[in-house]
């Protein structure tokens, strides 16, 4: 019998659709949890996720804190998506990104959470089955990771139906679980567990900012989530069930076909 060796992840086929088919990792996982077809259609190829500008805006913040050498492909390689045509400098959403760039360089708090490595592919078996983590920052002499986040407000509170209580963006984008899921990674791969943090910046004018640590007891709610969801993912992504669809997501929206009539009550379910 021959085994098969496992796809060994680069910075080039991180994000490929092989890679994700092998492994799991969080953004996979928060992509089930929102709507599963959707999440299957991603790893077979047969989707591709609209997110407009935001996904180069968030490239371009990260590769700021990255390298200089990072920074510079990045800028070249888009520069017809930044500028504005006839020389009116950048599209307002990468002023933004700058604003937010220069808040975190002109901290020395900030940017000393933000030392280490950068970029750190790790695998690790979870749950009974591979993960991937690519992790923004990590200090093997401090025993710590760090991960960049940029939201709209530090004190905006939202609903979360997971928790049942209003929360913070941490939470409500579930940066907790993916803190706890990429210390579990560390871990197996360092035997030792490494301190999580975030380095958030606002998207306000001027941007606010805040270096956020976690108390260790979030932790394991937020692996005992995710255990409790694999089985069910695991049997899906393998293709022996079929998957639940949301219908209200654009993967939904775009390959819906009508079947029946709703009464205008179920239209607020």
């Amino acid at each position: 019998m021959t085994l098969t060796k496992p796809l060994q992840l680069t910075q080039t086929n991180y994000h490929s659709n092989e890679a994700n088919r092998e492994y799991f990792s969080v953004s996979q996982f928060k992509d089930f949890m929102e709507c599963q077809a959707k999440a299957l259609a991603k790893i077979n190829g047969e989707y591709e996720e609209s997110y407009g500008n935001a996904l180069l805006v968030g490239t371009y913040t990260h590769a700021a804190f990255e390298s200089a050498e990072a920074f510079r492909q990045v800028f070249e390689e888009n520069s017809d998506a930044i500028f504005m045509k006839r020389g009116n400098g950048k599209y307002k959403d990468f002023e933004v990104a700058d604003a937010m760039i220069e808040t975190i360089k002109n901290d020395k708090f900030a940017m000393f959470a933000m030392e280490g490595e950068k970029e750190i592919i790790l695998t690790a078996d979870l749950f009974g089955v591979s993960w991937k983590a690519k992790i923004d920052s990590i200090n093997h002499q401090r025993n710590t990771f760090t991960d960049l986040k940029t939201t709209r407000s530090l004190s905006q509170r939202f609903w979360s139906d997971k928790y049942q209580k209003y929360v913070s963006f941490v939470e409500a984008w579930d940066y907790v679980l993916q803190m706890a899921v990429y210390r579990e990674i560390i871990h197996q791969n360092m035997g030792f567990y490494y301190s999580p943090y975030i380095v958030a910046v606002t998207k306000e004018d001027p941007p606010d900012k805040a270096v956020l640590h976690f108390d260790d007891s979030r932790f394991q709610f937020e692996l005992d989530f995710v255990e409790h969801m694999m089985e069910q993912f695991v049997v899906l992504k393998a293709g022996e069930t079929a998957p639940s669809r949301c219908e209200r997501c654009p993967y939904c929206r775009g390959t819906k076909q009508l079947k029946d009539t709703m009464e205008i009550g179920e239209l607020l379910a």
